[in-house]
């Protein structure tokens, strides 16, 4: 029974709507149907994260490298949450002086933040990925996927309009 719950709860969560950090936001000035709080937010996070951690089936062994990945994650949805908060008010300041390069350039440190993020993600993520096997590691790939993109690319929280750094 416990089995069949997580493995519902991890169904649900990856269909959800994505949060910040290796989850992308919503761009800035997009239309939205509905927005997400704080508290939203902080909840996709965990059921992605937990989503995440249940897809993989970590031995006890495994289990032990399992907090650096989900600092990683969380740290990177604080980071991506407080910059989605800063770029729509710098959106509207940019749109409304037209400065293409002062869009260039935010755009270029969003980036830079990105990578630092993915590094850190990768570093953080090395000791567990390196003891999951060949069926883990292909789970971790396509569930690490689909929590970054989600289930609608090209739409709200996907493909070229991902969030404010297009990320």
């Amino acid at each position: 029974m416990k089995k069949h719950l997580l493995a519902a709860v991890a169904a649900v969560a990856l269909t959800l709507p994505l949060s910040a950090g290796v989850f992308a936001e919503p761009a800035p000035g997009e239309h939205h149907h509905q927005q997400f709080s704080a508290e939203d937010h902080a909840a996709f996070t965990d059921a992605k994260v937990a989503a995440l951690k249940a897809g993989l089936k970590l031995t006890p062994a495994q289990e032990k490298s399992w907090p650096a990945v989900e600092t990683a994650l969380r740290d990177i949805a604080k980071a991506r949450a407080a910059r989605f908060a800063e770029a729509k008010d710098k959106m509207k300041e940019i749109h409304e002086h037209r400065s293409v390069i002062e869009g260039l350039q935010w755009r270029s440190k969003a980036l830079a933040a990105k990578a630092a993020e993915t590094e850190k993600l990768a570093e953080a993520a090395k000791p567990l990925f390196d003891s999951l096997d060949d069926a883990q590691k292909r789970r971790f790939a396509i569930l690490l996927h689909t929590i970054a993109k989600g289930p609608h690319h090209g739409h709200e929280w996907g493909g070229p309009h991902e969030g404010p750094e297009h990320d």
